[in-house]
């Protein structure tokens, strides 16, 4: 009996863990738009140094934690013209794909000759 239940509370404990993470994720905004996104991530870097040193001292670790990068671009626009080039290369893939069978068929008959 006890061979049945190990395989289900196994499952049972990774949707657990994973439903978890996804609803952090989506509490926090990291699921929302480029600015809650964004705003997500300046918590983040406010929240975490903190805790970490926090952990460290109760674990008796000593450590010097680096430092956090600084970003020098805005992720919002980086998202933004991440999407533009997406939907403008959509937009232009059938205008491509007539283009690339035409010279494809053109080589197929120039091999014909």
């Amino acid at each position: 009996m006890a061979t049945r239940i190990w395989p289900v509370m196994k499952l049972a404990t990774k949707v657990t863990i994973a439903g978890g993470a996804v609803y952090v994720a989506y509490d926090s905004g990291l699921l929302g738009n480029s600015e809650q996104g964004s705003d997500a991530l300046q918590k983040a870097k406010a929240v975490i140094p903190p805790a970490m040193e926090e952990w460290m001292k109760y674990f008796g670790v000593e450590a010097q934690l680096p430092t956090i990068p600084k970003i020098e671009f805005s992720p919002v626009d980086a998202w933004n013209s991440g999407v533009r080039w997406t939907i403008s290369n959509l937009s232009e893939a059938p205008t491509k794909a007539t283009e690339y069978t035409s010279q494809g068929l053109q080589y197929l008959k120039d091999l014909t000759k």
